[in-house]
């Protein structure tokens, strides 16, 4: 049977961006904040995790054998490795705004790949991990499922995977700020679509809705001063509520405005000049202050890649951020 093939989150070889930026949003945080994931995996799977774990991402690509022997090239959301304190686990998280019928399909797809992407054969056994699954609904409805199962049949018996499922308009800002589920705070519009429309042409509502957000702003400014996100975490998850606010307020020009209004950007050249001294605090402290120890000029090297990509800054203003001198520049530009 012919599998569908309409998601927003698989793309194939010719598809150079994704259908929707929710999945970017997605993939931002992942990557850039990537402690927000684990109280979610807390939330998902029940774990303990306190948020100083390493998390090491897999490629997000992986290439699919099909019928007639072609290579089909898709793109998970994320896969990645969380390093806990007694073991380690993989997870494969999936962003999806709305449920469509080949959502399974491409889990299974996804998982197998990448338990075979990672797979040891000894001998003649092949032993392969299945990662944990999960998916996060922005839209749900009353008949979106707790939890999806995947089952497969074989001669030496049954084997069934839970996808468990996490849906974004279950969780007010009480428990996204109680649970410390950050990773949702972007995609908090999400909770008010179907009354975006009533709230653009009602002045007293759209306030309400402007009191929330300012809500948040405060709270991600009380985080900030209590050392418990960076000032660069915090700008990211503003930068990335603006970029799904574009996308599913983008009819509504008076919501856009309003909450844009709260979450503007006023306080963007204080961020940046914050941002640039945890920079190089962060920078300093992992690389410079080593001093003599082996191994110094590698890890200036990474910190110095680390600031141009968090940042988004040349080499040059990296390098200066770091105050590295003269010498130590001629051998890094090379090496970049």
């Amino acid at each position: 049977m012919p599998v569908p093939n309409n998601s927003n989150t698989v793309h194939s070889e010719t598809s150079s961006k994704s259908a929707t930026p929710y999945d970017d949003v997605a993939r931002t945080l992942l990557n850039d904040c990537s402690p927000l994931i684990l109280p979610v995996l807390n939330e998902i799977f029940g774990e303990h995790y306190k948020g100083n774990e390493e998390i090491l991402f897999a490629p997000n690509e992986h290439y699919l054998n099909q019928q007639g022997g072609e290579a089909d090239k898709r793109i998970t959301d994320s896969s990645f490795t969380v390093i806990g304190e007694k073991e380690s686990k993989k997870y494969l998280f999936e962003v999806q705004s709305t449920a469509d019928n080949s959502m399974l399909v491409r889990i299974f797809e996804y998982a197998t790949q990448i338990a075979l992407d990672e797979g040891k054969l000894i001998g003649n056994i092949l032993e392969v991990t299945i990662p944990n699954c999960a998916v996060l609904f922005l839209r749900s409805t009353k008949n979106t499922p707790d939890k999806m199962t995947i089952r497969m049949h074989a001669s030496g018996g049954t084997l069934s995977i839970d996808v468990f499922v996490m849906k974004s308009q279950s969780y007010d800002l009480n428990r996204i700020f109680q649970k410390d589920l950050l990773f949702l705070l972007p995609f908090y519009i999400f909770s008010y679509e179907k009354y975006l429309q009533e709230y653009d042409e009602n002045s007293e509502k759209l306030t309400c809705l402007e009191e929330e957000y300012a809500r948040i702003m405060n709270q991600l400014e009380k985080l900030q001063r209590e050392g418990k996100i960076s000032a660069y975490t915090r700008s990211t998850i503003i930068e990335m509520t603006h970029k799904v606010l574009e996308k599913l307020a983008k009819n509504y020009k008076n919501v856009e405005k309003g909450v844009r209004s709260i979450m503007g950007g006023k306080v963007l050249d204080y961020e940046t000049k914050t941002i640039f001294r945890e920079g190089k605090q962060e920078g300093k402290q992992e690389g410079l202050q080593e001093g003599l120890q082996e191994g110094r000029f590698e890890n200036l090297l990474q910190n110095l890649k680390k600031l141009m990509q968090k940042l988004n800054i040349t080499a040059e203003g990296a390098m200066d951020l770091l105050d590295v001198s003269e010498e130590e520049r001629t051998e890094l530009v090379k090496r970049i």
